[in-house]
């Protein structure tokens, strides 16, 4: 698959697909996909990490976070493509997951 720029009707679908089974869901902020994670404390807020580090490695594409106690905040966007791309819908599908065995 070809890495491209999502244009804002395959944001809004993706998004509406992302979010589908989601009570905590990803939204656009300052134009990257945004979540707010929060743990139980701060080893489950390390873990989380630590498990999306290993796969993001693994991808090559990178998060960006901000970790306080048990709380972290994550934006997604593709600095190849200069917006928000599949590789982005990937890996929050991926940190959902990661999110819910911690």
């Amino acid at each position: 698959m070809d890495l491209k720029k999502l244009n804002e009707s395959e944001i809004q679908e993706n998004l509406q697909t992302l979010n589908s089974n989601l009570e905590n869901v990803w939204v656009l902020e300052n134009d990257k996909l945004t979540k707010t994670y929060k743990f139980k404390d701060f080893v489950e807020a390390f873990g989380f990490m630590s498990s999306t580090a290993v796969y993001a490695e693994e991808v090559n594409h990178h998060p960006e976070w901000f970790n306080v106690y048990s709380t972290v905040k994550v934006q997604l966007a593709t600095h190849d493509v200069s917006g928000i791309s599949y590789k982005d819908f990937d890996l929050a599908k991926k940190m959902d997951e990661l999110s819910i065995g911690i």
